[in-house]
């Protein structure tokens, strides 16, 4: 599942192999068997990067068609300054992402629903002052995880000048929808209420979570009373009776196993929760911004489903965005210099900067 994301290295551990079997004297069939697997390999790790120049066309003229051909015309040239210089440099394939210093803040409590403690962390950038800020919703089946899950990409965006503030929320089978959402929103009013304190510009926020966390992102965004300026998806799920009655093949996590859980059982004895608990029921005019970032390979949430929310968005006249990565797995950010993540990091941090901190 991850081998795209590292496709670089594959390549020169491949091309490194066919050099050595070509200076090797010796022959037989183990020769000729590594041989054969060395171009297999090397051809494999070579079609994601045959693929990227047409999906980073694709997104590029997507963004520009959505949000306005010159988009960032409207960020000031001290926010550009930071952000990645191409949607994939090789260098950070080996070496990583270069991350600046940042201030981190762990384990705020903001609720305790049924003695079960809620807690957020807080990145932020070193000099105090109110910021654009991020409140990240993590994934994990709705059943696991935590607000430290990816600091990588929360220190990332801090250095930018956010306040980023990952959530906590009570997990499945003890507690299930809507509790989730319940804890989400109790976060939010926590943040407006505490503001100052955090670093948070109220006036400029957006929500960003991934896979389970993007469901509940999407809902609270959908619903919220709380301004928002955007939200970001990461291959979330967002209509859960259909992913339930179509789930993907294979299935690794057990998808209809994975929302009974949620949800207390099948769609045909909840109903009502299955489709509370899909965000595509909530499009309406006038909805924040949204990016859905989704991988085309996805074997646990399937690429369609968000593809379906982005349509009936851009019916209902709200801004859309459509990022794919053509041949990505779910999660694939968690390899954070992988080539996946690189070209989504190049275009979510565009939108984030023209969503937050136009002027």
């Amino acid at each position: 599942m991850g081998a795209p994301e590292i496709s670089p290295w594959l390549i020169g551990i491949n091309a490194i192999a066919l050099v050595g079997l070509g200076l090797s004297r010796t022959g037989g069939r183990l020769q000729l068997l590594i041989l054969i697997c060395s171009l297999l390999g090397l051809g494999l790790s070579l079609l994601p990067l045959a693929q990227f120049p047409a999906a980073n066309r694709q997104i590029d003229a997507e963004m520009r068609s959505v949000l306005g051909h010159d988009f960032l015309t409207s960020v000031p040239a001290t926010v550009l300054q930071p952000l990645r210089s191409q949607p994939w440099v090789l260098a950070d394939s080996f070496r990583g992402i270069a991350l600046e210093d940042v201030s981190v803040d762990r384990g705020i409590v903001f609720a305790r629903p049924d003695e079960t403690t809620l807690t957020l962390n807080v990145y932020r950038p070193l000099n105090p002052g109110r910021y654009p800020t991020i409140v990240v919703i993590y994934g994990g089946a709705w059943q696991s995880g935590s607000p430290d899950n990816k600091p990588t990409f929360n220190r990332y965006l801090a250095a930018q000048g956010y306040t980023v503030v990952s959530i906590d929320y009570r997990h499945a089978p003890q507690y299930r929808f809507p509790a989730q959402l319940i804890d989400v929103n109790t976060a939010l009013a926590y943040i407006q209420a505490h503001a100052e304190a955090l670093s948070v510009d109220l006036n400029h926020i957006a929500l960003l979570g991934r896979s389970a966390g993007a469901q509940l992102a999407a809902s609270a965004a959908y619903e919220s009373a709380v301004p928002l300026k955007a939200v970001v998806l990461y291959y979330g799920p967002v209509d859960l009776i259909a992913g339930y009655q179509d789930p993907p093949v294979p299935d690794p996590i057990n998808t209809r196993a994975v929302l009974r859980t949620f949800l207390g059982g099948p769609p045909e004895t909840a109903p009502g929760l299955y489709r509370q608990a899909s965000p595509i029921n909530y499009v309406t005019a006038n909805l924040p911004p949204t990016l859905l970032v989704y991988a085309g390979r996805d074997h646990v949430v399937q690429a369609r489903y968000g593809r379906q929310l982005y349509e009936q968005l851009q019916v209902a006249d709200n801004q859309a965005v459509w990022l794919a990565v053509p041949w990505a797995e779910h999660a694939f950010d968690t390899v954070f210099n992988g080539l996946s993540n690189q070209l989504a990091l190049y275009y979510t941090e565009r939108f984030l900067a023209w969503a937050l901190k136009s002027a």
